[in-house]
C-alpha cells in the first residue's frame, strides 16, 4: 500500500470543497429557476417607478404603456417575444430615450457605452454627464 503524502492530502481536500461548492451552486441555480413563457418579464424584471430630485435636478420615470408611439414613450415591449420592458424617463419634464440591453442592463441616448441596472441608475447618470445642460429632443 502506497503512502499518502501531504501533497495528495491537500489534493483531495481541494476536490472535495471544489465539488461541494459546485453542487451546491448547481443546487442553487436549480431552486431558483423557474419556468415562464420566453417573452415574458419576470415581475423582479421590471423596474419600478420613480420621481426625484437629483443634484438639483428633477429626474421621472414609469413603464410605459401602450404601442409604439404612445404617449410618452416608445411602447411596451414586454410582449414582444423579446421580454425587455419599455420605460419613460424624464429629465426636468423632457424625455431621455432609454433602452434595455438583451442582458437586462440599461443604456441613454446620453452614454451609449455605459450600462446600468436600473432607469433611475441611468437618469441619475445623464444628469451627472449633462453637467447642468438642457436636455435637447432627439430629432425623429
Amino acid at each position: 500500500m502506497q503512502r499518502l503524502t501531504r501533497r495528495d492530502m491537500i489534493r483531495r481536500s481541494v476536490l472535495v470543497v471544489a465539488g461541494t461548492a459546485l453542487a451546491g451552486q448547481t443546487a442553487v441555480t436549480t431552486a431558483n429557476a423557474t419556468p415562464r413563457s420566453p417573452g415574458a418579464p419576470r415581475a423582479a424584471d421590471v423596474p419600478t417607478a420613480f420621481d426625484e430630485t437629483y443634484l438639483g435636478r428633477h429626474i421621472e420615470g414609469w413603464p410605459a404603456e401602450g404601442g409604439h408611439g404612445g404617449p410618452g414613450g416608445h411602447g411596451d415591449h414586454a410582449g414582444d417575444g423579446h421580454g425587455l420592458v419599455e420605460f419613460v424617463v424624464r429629465i426636468d419634464n423632457d424625455d431621455l430615450h432609454v433602452m434595455q440591453n438583451a442582458d437586462g442592463t440599461w443604456i441613454s441616448v446620453i452614454d451609449h457605452y455605459e450600462t446600468h441596472p436600473t432607469p433611475r441608475d441611468v437618469a441619475r447618470a445623464a444628469v451627472r454627464d449633462l453637467n447642468g445642460a438642457s436636455l435637447v429632443p432627439l430629432a425623429v
